[in-house]
């Protein structure tokens, strides 16, 4: 909106027509001016002259820029009232130059740097060259500056709040601090009860008309009704704002405020407020977060109850109604890693999600569930908010893709699994049942974790050395457990810290009780060039027996059984190809000959239950001379 279509008198006017004093603030009157009755008789003055802004310009020898003259025409001067810290502005006869009185230039010239931005330079400078509009604050300043100029023409105006210690803020006019003032001076008083007039009327039917485009799939037009309504403090407006923000940025943190302590909210909400404590990110500790909660109404004892099972991965989204055997369907499929086939069910399912009240959106408790809410990728959170729901009918947006790639070949790609050796390992049964993985290969007494990250519970794995029974040699990985699309129970790691070696002994025998079983492992080359060369290894099992088996590293080859001709080594590692050629080779064949895959998405971002299989090493003989030792390094203290 230009300087000239904007009307100061009807600004000014309607400010003063809608205020009404904070009821804990420190207002600050002359007697004189109000009359002894705590209220002044006007916020403003009339307006100055053409020829008193005229005296006030050659005064200054500048020319004001437009926005502040035409506000001096309408007011000459205006009772701030705002926390901020400046009070009352000044009418032609009291701005000045602010001439740097407290010697600000250095501290913000001093601070430049090398390479300083613009921004920093404009503000290093305006100490000196800047006008002062203020004549009452606390230790506040109101600063013009003439050297940071818009293509408008307009000054940028720069609130300085000298007992905070904070950089100035910067408004790209006059007139856009006075409608931030004007803003705020109604988000002080949104909550009073008497606080009622055309602008609040306006803007909670704003709030309104964006809760109806948001149900109805067009989040883009609701976004800035409600962060209009939010600069104006508007009940309501922020929860759903944050709603639509946390959706578009599934893994950032947002507030609901009271929401937790309504019971229609509180299943949607609570766990979604406890997701950064439950995680370790920043917010004072439980205490700290337990007592938010209760201020804000919701019981000790159930926020203690949800952060406790978003801890252990035991929490479970599950809302009623068709919506709700939705979400049970997807959870069934996402628990072994089938995460697109659980995004379509939802998706599908989307337009039967019934708010549970007007402060609710979407279906945001999604995020809080440790097997869907990983699903929810910003492009995904983009699909629920453009899905009519809740009644609303409209066009469905186009669908995401699916995230998971066919087959293996993800595997050869750099960093696929996190990890820094690049090495993995795994076994796939096929038809098997996942939760019956532990007995088949698991070690004594192992049984599925709740779903974690793998990676994580990977990494932290007790060694051997670390564990009472578990002798130096064994190598027993924690493994991810899930099933392929075609049907494979499998059991996998991209964490590798044992080296394929003369003791391994495959698992595949006793994976392939119940079904054919197929054993991968890839041990990446050693850190110095030359010192180990990459290996990979294939064994196929069926019903305790080994069909066959091949072991590659480097230029040797071990065989045995009959090895189809898809899988022969000669044809898959040939002489002079690179690493990389030989295991997307690898990947390829294993796919198109034994029907191979594995969900992607599941094993780098999302959860998965996890097990400790048995050793994949054998014991070493008497006369193998295996020594094994492990050494502790420390730092000396003095």
């Amino acid at each position: 909106m230009s300087s000239d279509s904007f009307n100061w008198h009807d600004f000014l006017g309607r400010w003063q027509e809608e205020w009404i004093p904070r009821t804990d603030e420190d207002e600050r009157w002359d007697e004189d001016e109000d009359g002894g009755g705590g209220r002044p008789a006007a916020l403003g003055r009339p307006g100055a002259d053409e020829a008193a802004i005229a005296a006030a310009e050659a005064r200054l020898g500048r020319r004001l820029p437009p926005s502040y003259r035409e506000f001096l025409a309408a007011s000459d001067g205006w009772h701030v009232a705002e926390t901020a810290g400046i009070y009352q502005l000044g009418g032609v006869a009291d701005i000045d130059w602010f001439e740097d009185p407290y010697d600000m230039t250095p501290l913000y010239a001093d601070g430049l740097g090398d390479d300083p931005d613009d921004a920093e330079v404009l503000l290093a400078g305006m100490w000196r060259r800047a006008l002062r509009l203020e004549t009452d604050s606390d230790l506040s300043h109101a600063l013009l500056d003439p050297g940071d100029i818009g293509e408008d023409g307009e000054w940028a105006l720069y609130v300085h709040k000298g007992w905070s210690g904070e950089s100035p803020c910067r408004y790209p006019s006059f007139r856009a601090y006075m409608e931030a003032g004007y803003r705020g001076f109604h988000a002080d008083r949104a909550g009073l009860p008497d606080f009622v007039n055309a602008t609040t009327r306006r803007q909670d039917a704003r709030v309104a008309e964006a809760r109806q485009l948001a149900l109805g799939g067009r989040y883009e037009q609701a976004v800035p009704l409600l962060e209009e309504a939010a600069s104006f403090g508007r009940p309501g407006s922020v929860v759903l704002l944050h709603q639509l923000r946390h959706l578009l940025a599934p893994r950032g943190s947002y507030g609901y405020g009271d929401l937790v302590a309504d019971p229609r909210y509180l299943p949607e909400i609570l766990p979604v407020e406890a997701m950064a404590v439950a995680g370790g990110g920043p917010g004072g500790g439980d205490d700290h977060w337990l007592g938010m909660m209760a201020a804000r109404g919701a019981a000790r004892e159930t926020a203690e109850a949800v952060l406790r099972a978003l801890r252990d991965g035991s929490h479970r989204y599950a809302p009623s109604g068709p919506w709700g055997q939705a979400v049970a369907e997807a959870r069934e499929s996402a628990r072994w890693g089938a995460t697109d086939a659980a995004w379509r069910v939802l998706r599908a399912a989307l337009p039967r999600w019934e708010a549970p009240g007007p402060g609710l959106l979407a279906p945001i408790g999604l995020l809080a569930d440790p097997l869907l809410g990983p699903l929810i990728t910003p492009e995904r959170g983009r699909e629920i908010l453009a899905t009519p729901r809740d009644g609303r009918t409209g066009p469905a947006p186009e669908p995401v893709p699916d995230l998971d790639p066919p087959g293996l070949a993800w595997l050869a790609e750099p960093a696929a699994n996190r990890q820094p050796h690049g090495g993995y390992r795994g076994v796939w049964i096929e038809g098997a049942d996942p939760a019956h993985l532990p007995a088949l290969i698991g070690e004594e007494g192992a049984a599925l974790s709740a779903p974690v990250d793998a990676r994580t519970a990977s990494w932290r794995a007790p060694a051997p050395h670390e564990r009472e029974g578990v002798e130096l040699w064994e190598d027993r990985p924690v493994v991810a457990a899930g099933r392929t699309a075609e049907g494979w129970a499998f059991a996998f790691t991209g964490h590798c810290d044992h080296r394929l070696g003369p003791l391994f002994r495959s698992p595949a025998r006793a994976a392939s009780r119940s079904g054919r079983a197929v054993v991968v492992w890839r041990d990446p080359r050693g850190p110095v060039p030359g010192e180990r060369p990459a290996a990979f290894h294939l064994s196929v099992a069926e019903r305790g027996v080994e069909l066959y088996a091949f072991t590659v590293r480097g230029a040797e080859v071990e065989c045995s059984g009959a090895i189809p001709p898809a899988l022969d080594p000669a044809r898959l590692f040939r002489p002079g190809d690179g690493e990389p050629d030989r295991e997307r080779r690898l990947l390829a064949a294993l796919h198109t000959e034994l029907g191979l895959s594995l969900p992607r998405f599941a094993l780098t971002e999302g959860r998965l239950p996890t097990f400790t299989t048995r050793s994949w090493s054998r014991a070493p003989r008497a006369d193998e001379g295996f020594a094994y030792a492990y050494l502790g390094f420390g730092r000396r203290r003095s």
